[in-house]
């Protein structure tokens, strides 16, 4: 296990994934009271100084439009941000870790797993195992990489007060692991607000900086922005919000190389349009959440326990589709 661990942490190293701490900047000539003033605002690496933008760095208090246009180039200097050749960056695609999903169809279909370094969508109305999916997904994180895990903790946010420890200890047996163990290498909030659920980001942010993780998943990403947010009138505060929360994701994704999974409910549609379509359902949040999220998986009930998977959007995987099973041990595949 110690050797998987060391040879994680080359990869991480040979990929640029793994986070720089801060204190990297001492060496280059800033000062430890304003790294100290970088880590309140919610900056513990260098890549995530390197990312954020100029107007960001101004608004920490104590911070000079002089020093942030240094800090920032500092930042620049330890993290490669320029052009690189598509052989080096296919090279770095193909050491990417896929976490299982417990489903041997559902992994074949996703040609190996969910990706860690972007955010997954999974959508669809109730009862179609988008929360079990994350559960199952919170155990198999932790799983070697060789078993198809990805050898680190899990940090699960619920927005709607649907996760059950329970679900974790028997998924945890399925695959032969101490159910103590797989509980301690969950992280928990229970999210209250959508302003709530940003300012949560900023704690995982302390947390992946001091620990490894392998997986940050938010159940679901938009149920508190249906309700906090009501009508056109706040549709634009309302996208506006949801997007500075998906570029926090994303950034986690890219500074940890963290797989970030987010549910998604839908909405009906009920103009003209929906009567020449066979499923008039789709995913609410707009071309903001669409264009965020990297993979997007929308499932549908199947036959008694079965489940349908289609892939809705991707950048390389075929539009197709896979039957999966929800069993008593979490997500698993069909019985004929």
């Amino acid at each position: 296990m110690a050797m998987q661990v060391e040879r994680q942490e080359d990869v991480l190293e040979e990929e640029g994934i793994g986070p720089m701490p801060l204190q990297r900047l001492e060496a280059n000539g800033i000062s430890a009271n304003d790294i100290k003033k970088l880590e309140e605002a919610g900056y513990y690496t260098v890549e995530s100084v390197a990312f954020a933008p100029k107007k960001s760095i101004i608004t920490i208090k104590g911070i000079s439009e002089a020093k942030a246009d240094k800090l920032l180039a500092e930042a620049m200097k330890l993290v490669p941000m320029g052009f690189t050749t598509a052989t080096e960056f296919h090279q770095k695609r193909s050491e990417i870790i896929q976490i299982t999903t417990g489903s041997k169809e559902l992994d074949k279909l996703l040609q190996g797993g969910i990706e860690t370094g972007s955010i997954t969508e999974i959508f669809g109305e109730f009862r179609t195992g988008k929360t079990q999916l994350c559960h199952t997904l919170a155990v198999t994180c932790q799983l070697p990489i060789d078993a198809g895990g990805g050898e680190g903790k899990c940090l699960y946010i619920d927005t709607e007060g649907t996760f059950r420890p329970e679900r974790l200890l028997a998924v945890a047996e399925r695959y032969g692991l101490s159910g103590s163990d797989v509980l301690d290498n969950v992280a928990y909030a229970r999210a209250y607000n959508s302003d709530h659920q940003s300012q949560l980001l900023m704690q995982a942010a302390a947390m992946m900086s001091e620990s490894r993780y392998s997986l940050l998943i938010v159940d679901s990403a938009t149920a508190l922005y249906r309700t906090d947010y009501s009508g056109r009138g706040e549709l634009s505060a309302r996208q506006m919000h949801l997007a500075r929360f998906l570029r926090t994701l994303l950034r986690l994704a890219d500074e940890y190389g963290v797989a970030v999974l987010i549910s998604n409910q839908v909405v009906a549609q009920v103009d003209g349009a929906s009567m020449f379509t066979s499923d008039p359902k789709k995913p609410i949040g707009g071309n903001i959440i669409a264009h965020a999220s990297t993979t997007r998986l929308y499932l549908r009930k199947g036959r008694g326990e079965t489940r349908i998977c289609k892939i809705y959007d991707s950048p390389c995987l075929p539009e197709a589709e896979a039957m999966f099973a929800i069993n008593p041990d979490g997500i698993g595949d069909a019985k004929d």
